[in-house]
């Protein structure tokens, strides 16, 4: 790491006088600030802490004197209303005197609403003249972010209705065809539409039922009482703040009580009778807009707003979350990527390996304490000075990693690296600074620029930084050249992608004028650096660990002393209130302030500045939150250049809608306590709805420091989701799951069963990528008809069949679980023992999980194809297949598991083994080209209600000594089959095994 600053010159001082104000066209996009030189082990320039000081604004929604946009603007009105063969087209005009409240009004509006599909509707408002004089309104191309069209001509016979009126103004209503509902409405309410300002807004059912609009920290069901802010931040996961993705879509989910007649009446008040039958009908709402936005979440309804772009709504039918977020994936996101079958075992990552020698050290460690290990990461830590495509030859040589990865590589195992988003710019005056990336990049045109066409330059962790310009002609194409020349030195596997939301340190063009100083230090202390000692542990820690508690309060005491203090804050908070300039956008401070998490609500505050300017003459200000989302595209491309054959693992933290189809995701920068392992389960249910399933949490936590009882619970919960990444930050005690004897036995435990459910896991991700569906599911969504599950996110199914019920507290030996569908057709059994649940309907039962052990249940109906477990995944594969049965209400339980080659980005051949399990028979039909040469080991069947005396294998009675009847919980166990069924190849034809 950098040296931390111990010395400052008198510069400091100046610098933190400056004024760091807004640009012109001819000048940096925000004024750079000064710095000061610092003393330690390299001279080395620190970017003082005032280059980061943006405006300091109150949020519109926190402001009591912010102007009310429905009580002084006028509306529209709808005139030359014109059908066609899929709807109806108008032109709106304003109906009144413009308010100019947090904008300039546009006159003239085109409204365009279209039945595209029996279960999607669209609605579009754009501005009636795009021309030269009001270029400025940014309409989102669709070469960015797709948009879905309309299918097969397009169709009236839609569940959904949509009708509008001018009284008092222009309004729009969208109804459900069946029953008539209100799903949308803007009766009643005045439509703004300002050059920098959109709202609309509907009123909603009491103690509505909204999920989504992401991304963020909170539970899963978003509630009444919520302002989600969407635009995309480097911050270290703020509970209800805007982080880093910008996804604009929810579903809604409404509750009827079923009459004697199946007639529906509205249950929206939040209570539900135990003794009454309900059913539920969800549509969803997407807004395909990129701006920064605000959705206003208020007992009454639902205000969207937004600082630019247009009224792209897209209304979807369902009746079901199944077939609304299947739609709206088929239709808006893309399918998500298919991983390759090795990115489903374990990862284990860190900031602060600090060489090839720890980094083997830790895989041996894996080995040593018999913890499966498939993947190992290095953070920026690998990187020389932290640039892009480097090593840093002294910690991380290219020949000694050459060797180690073949090592790696050789045990089947595999190495994902780090890639920043921002590019080092050299100095100019020290030749021997010279960085080939960014020379070739810009050489290219492929950066970021100022509105004078210089260079945006910025500061990350390397020093003063460009960006690339995803706009450009050829960024994308020299990103791909860099990963591809940067392979040959190091043999990744995979690419994380980080800081893309972009992320910069300093406001503005800071680096413009400074660029002889690089590199440079950050403009605060590095984490794990004196003074940046992190005492934090999780909640509770202070009763299990009394002693080392009191230890580390008192070191955060006397670190909190030798701290010089801040400057004290004066008593009365002095706002920059932007104002409105007729027919001109202020791009840096836009009039209407969203609640943008950084400090100031500066929308340039650890973020590329709003008017640094793209190839194409696009501003920042329109397509900041897109940035994530095209570098994974970009990325996409080169691993599909280095890996022509080969699907590509991507791992990012910015996403948009689309980003699915190139990439998975993880929760980012989140923190060793327990809440966070909490709010990592609505995180990831979120993320099924917006089309990206692979998702994992940095588990243990990323900041602060973990103890042993959350890293046991916590590594237990994370083997259950789709992704599984143990990583820490620098300067945190070391967290690798064999650091505590009883997190190595529980990660063990977790892992034993994961590998056995890895056959179910992939074909529930090929089954995602082929359809649409989703892998980690709310009980809410397999179970539609009872109400009391709206809010449930504690607990959580894999698929269909597979429910988890983590523990999430401290000191807690229990857990309380709720088992849906019980007394209405679902048996849930106890994947331990096997054994049939006993419970009441709704009932919430207490079950015992101590220290090292997590409830999972299996659901009746299914049957699941597991495989014995191993050290890789590649030896796993090749280990004997087993059959779990779990036996319905009725009699009957089906399944089926896909299996290819676990890698090919075109895939030759497959093979799908379909099972069905009734009348005490279970049946095998496997159909195929692809050649599985494992044998079946064993089938174990559940919830037989009569004693078994005789098994069959194909009309043949087996040995006795392979099977055995366990009376006590009703299961079948047949064991050592091998070569008895298809000569030791389990899948290679048809076959039956019954009993009697």
């Amino acid at each position: 790491m950098w040296g931390i600053p111990i010395a400052a010159t008198g510069l400091l001082a100046a610098a933190l006088g400056l004024t760091i104000g807004q640009s012109s066209s001819s000048s940096p996009a925000r004024s750079p600030a000064a710095g000061t030189q610092t003393a330690s082990w390299r001279p080395l320039f620190t970017v003082p802490a005032a280059a980061a000081n943006g405006q300091n604004m109150l949020a519109n929604i926190d402001d009591p004197n912010a102007a009310d946009p429905q009580a002084s603007c006028p509306g529209y009105r709808a005139v030359d209303v014109r059908r066609n063969a899929n709807g109806f087209t108008a032109t709106l005009t304003l109906a009144g005197k413009a308010c100019n409240v947090y904008g300039t009004d546009i006159q003239s509006l085109n409204l365009s609403a279209e039945y595209q599909a029996k279960d999607r509707l669209h609605v579009e408002i754009v501005p009636a003249i795009l021309d030269a004089s009001n270029s400025s309104q940014y309409i989102l191309p669709r070469h960015l972010v797709d948009a879905p069209v309309i299918e097969n001509g397009g169709s009236y016979a839609a569940d959904l209705a949509l009708d509008w009126g001018n009284d008092p103004s222009f309004y729009f209503t969208i109804n459900r065809g069946s029953n008539g509902e209100t799903l949308f409405t803007t009766k009643g309410s005045k439509l703004v539409f300002e050059n920098q300002f959109l709202e609309f807004k509907s009123p909603l059912p009491e103690n509505y039922n909204l999920y989504g609009l992401g991304e963020v920290i909170h539970g899963l069901r978003l509630g009444n009482n919520l302002t989600r802010t969407l635009y995309a931040a480097d911050v270290g996961d703020p509970v209800d703040g805007n982080i880093y993705g910008s996804l604009p879509f929810y579903l809604d989910t409404r509750y009827y009580e079923v009459g004697a007649n199946s007639e529906l009446t509205p249950s929206y008040n939040g209570s539900f009778s135990k003794s009454k039958d309900y059913t539920s009908l969800s549509h969803g709402v997407y807004l395909r807009n990129a701006h920064g936005q605000e959705i206003l979440l208020r007992p009454e309804g639902i205000t969207w707003r937004t600082i630019g772009g247009s009224i792209d709504l897209y209304f979807y039918a369902g009746p079901s979350q199944v077939e609304v977020t299947k739609s709206f994936q088929l239709s808006a996101t893309g399918l998500p990527a298919m991983q390759q079958y090795w990115t489903l075992g374990f990862h284990q990552c860190r900031w602060g390996y600090r060489n090839w020698s720890e980094v083997e050290e830790v895989v041996l460690n894996y080995e040593k304490f018999g913890i499966p290990l498939e993947t190992i990461w290095t953070d920026i830590d690998y990187m020389e000075l932290y640039r892009d495509f480097t090593v840093d030859h002294a910690a991380f040589p290219i020949d000694a990693g050459k060797g180690f990865l073949e090592r790696l590589h050789d045990s089947g195992r595999h190495y994902v690296p780090i890639v920043d988003s921002a590019i080092y710019i050299p100095n100019p005056e020290n030749a021997s600074d010279a960085y080939d990336v960014f020379t070739r990049g810009k050489q290219q045109g492929a950066f970021i620029t100022n509105p004078d066409r210089s260079l945006y330059i910025g500061e990350v962790w390397p020093g003063y930084t460009v960006f690339p310009d995803w706009l450009s002609a050829n960024a994308v194409q020299w990103w791909v050249d860099s990963m591809t020349t940067w392979y040959k030195d190091i043999p990744f596997d995979g690419i994380w992608i980080d800081m893309n939301e972009v992320s910069s340190f300093c406001i503005g063009s800071c680096g413009s004028n400074n660029l002889t100083l690089n590199p440079v230090h950050p403009p605060f202390i590095l984490p794990g650096d004196a003074g940046a000692i992190d005492y934090n542990y999780p909640e509770g820690f202070d009763i299990t660990n009394t002693t080392e508690a009191a230890s580390a309060l008192a070191a955060a005491s006397s670190q909190a002393a030798a701290t010089p203090a801040a400057p004290a804050s004066s008593t009365s908070a002095s706002y920059y209130r932007p104002e409105v300039t007729p027919g001109v956008r202020n791009i840096n401070y836009p009039p209407y302030v969203i609640n943008n998490v950084q400090q100031g609500h500066d929308l340039a505050s650890h973020a590329v500045s709003p008017n640094a300017t793209h190839a194409d003459g696009t501003l920042e200000y329109d397509v900041h939150n897109l940035f994530g989302h095209q570098i994974l595209n970009a990325t996409y491309h080169g691993l599909i250049n280095i890996f022509p054959k080969k699907r590509p693992f991507i791992i990012g933290r910015s996403t948009f809608v689309g980003s699915g189809k190139w990439a998975g995701h993880w929760g980012g920068d989140n923190y060793s306590k327990w809440a966070y392992m909490f709010f990592s389960i609505p995180q990831a249910l979120s993320f099924s709805l917006f089309g990206i399933p692979m998702f994992g949490a940095d588990t243990c936590g990323f900041s602060g420091n973990t103890d042993e009882e959350l890293c046991n619970r916590w590594m237990q919960l994370s083997a259950f989701f789709p992704f599984y990444r143990n990583h820490n930050v620098i300067g945190a005690i070391p967290q690798e799951a064999y650091v505590w004897a009883s997190v190595a036995k529980a990660t063990r435990d977790a892992m034993y069963i994961r590998f056995q459910l890895l056959p179910y896991i992939y074909t529930l991700m090929y089954q995602a990528h082929k359809t649409g569906s989703t892998v980690m599911r709310a009980l809410a969504w397999e179970f539609p008809d009872d109400p009391s599950l709206a809010s449930t996110d504690r607990q959580f199914l894999l698929g269909s069949s597979v429910m988890v019920t983590p523990v999430l507290a401290p000191g807690a030996v229990t857990v309380n679980c709720v088992f849906p569908g019980i007394g209405r057709g679902t048996k849930w059994y106890d994947w331990y023992t096997g054994a049939a649940v006993q419970a009441k309907p709704g009932e919430n039962v207490t079950v015992n999980a101590p220290l090292g052990h997590i409830p999972v249940w299996i659901r009746g109906g299914g049957v699941l194809v597991v495989q014995e477990p191993a050290m890789t995944v590649k030896e796993a594969r090749g280990m004997p297949w087993g059959v779990l049965g779990a036996i319905g209400e009725d009699g009957r339980a089906k399944g089926e598991v896909y299996i290819d080659d676990g890698e090919s980005l075109e895939v030759k051949e497959e093979l799908w083994v379909r099972l069905a399990l009734t009348n005490s028979t279970l049946t095998v039909s496997p159909t195929g080209a692809y050649k599985d040469h494992n044998p079946l080991s064993n089938i174990t069947i559940l919830g037989l209600q009569s004693p078994v005396t005789k098994v069959e294998l194909d009309g043949k009675p087996l040995d006795g000594g392979k099977w055995v009847y366990k009376a006590e919980v009703g299961v079948l166990e047949v064991r050592g089959l091998g070569w008895l069924v298809g000569g030791g190849k389990a899948w290679k034809r048809g076959w039956g095994v019954r009993w009697s």
